[in-house]
């Protein structure tokens, strides 16, 4: 457990921290209980560090974030994207018959195009003749 690390880190968040509350409140009655809950963090702080240690957690160090690390032996680099194979077809892919419904056809060209077309084309149907 790096134990130092983990005081060093808070102890940086603290010393900001209380820099920045004593800027903003200046009235020592409001002050106190602020700075109690800014120590009272620490254990805090430490104890969520030491549950994530034992589940197997470890964060990068700033020197292991600048310096990219060799890749391991089996993986592929990312700069050079392996070729993917292209998936089966589905349902939703395939050129075969679809669920979407068709367009409905258009009239011939010897249909009635206006609507008094449509009237008397209509009353021709239903008179007797």
């Amino acid at each position: 457990m790096p134990w130092k690390r983990l005081i060093k880190e808070w102890a940086i968040y603290a010393g900001i921290m209380a820099a920045i509350l004593i800027i903003v409140f200046r009235d020592a009655g409001r002050l106190l209980p602020i700075l109690g809950g800014l120590l009272v963090s620490g254990p805090i702080y430490f104890l969520f560090g030491a549950v994530l240690a034992k589940f197997g957690y470890q964060r990068k160090t700033l020197a292991e974030l600048r310096t990219p690390r060799a890749a391991p032996p089996g993986s592929t680099d990312a700069a050079e994207p392996a070729a993917r194979a292209k998936p089966a077809p589905t349902k939703r892919t395939s050129s075969g018959p679809s669920n979407r419904p068709r367009s409905k056809r258009r009239c011939p060209a010897s249909s009635p195009s206006t609507p008094a077309d449509v009237l008397v084309g209509m009353v021709k149907t239903h008179l007797p003749e």
